[in-house]
């Protein structure tokens, strides 16, 4: 939640998270499968139960000034999401049915549905989804680009089309394309001012980085 913290303290609107489920199938917010390298506890996530994962210290890692820092239930991170506030939501791996239906459960439950936008890898996941939340927007994100990047995210039903930085740039085209079919791009993840300017100019519809505030100082400095 720090780190979230500081990303609106520095002006970003949208903050980018991963969920995952618990043994007791409670949705958390972690980014790896494992606990270990980011908490001091052991093993998959989805083999501690959402109380064990609630005692870990998940700052120590990173900081001591993070020392005693949780992870948050996905929930907890829902429930910051005023004032003009967005969440970009990953869901992270595979998910049951029952698993998928309590990450929408958290979101409608929190009020704050309208500003949360859900992306995965896993295009089975994205079809369940639509499938369990009608007219729910989404996107596809992908490591390396498709042969038919427009096609791909038409048969997922996705809203947008979420590459890496890197195979993006090796084919900058797709983003016409894309744009053509109605299709957004959200690009990951860049902390260079130089593939800023690159991005920017493809007109990509948002930039996935590490450093917003830095970003957004740049994009100001620019002008937009």
């Amino acid at each position: 939640m720090a780190a979230f913290s500081a990303a609106w303290a520095a002006g970003a609107a949208w903050v980018e998270a991963d969920t995952q489920p618990t043994a007791d199938g409670v949705p958390v917010v972690l980014h790896d499968d494992d606990l270990d390298r980011t908490t001091n506890g052991s093993g998959p996530v989805r083999e501690a139960t959402a109380r064990a994962v609630a005692a870990l210290d998940a700052g120590s890692s990173f900081a001591a000034e993070f020392a005693g820092e949780r992870v948050p239930e996905l929930g907890t991170l829902l429930d910051e999401l005023s004032g003009g506030r967005a969440l970009l939501l990953e869901i992270k791996g595979r998910h049951t049915d029952d698993q998928l239906a309590a990450v929408c459960d958290a979101v409608r439950g929190s009020r704050h549905d309208d500003r949360v936008f859900f992306e995965s890898f896993e295009t089975d996941e994205l079809c369940r989804l639509a499938g369990l939340w009608t007219g729910r927007s989404f996107g596809l994100l992908v490591h390396q680009l498709d042969a038919d990047p427009v096609a791909a995210a038409r048969s997922v039903g996705a809203a947008a089309y979420n590459p890496e930085i890197g195979a993006l740039l090796a084919r900058p085209g797709v983003v016409s394309d894309l744009h053509a079919a109605g299709v957004a791009v959200m690009a990951w993840t860049s902390d260079d001012p130089v593939q800023w300017a690159v991005l920017t100019d493809l007109g990509v519809d948002a930039i996935i980085t590490n450093t917003p505030g830095e970003l957004l100082a740049w994009q100001h400095a620019r002008g937009g």
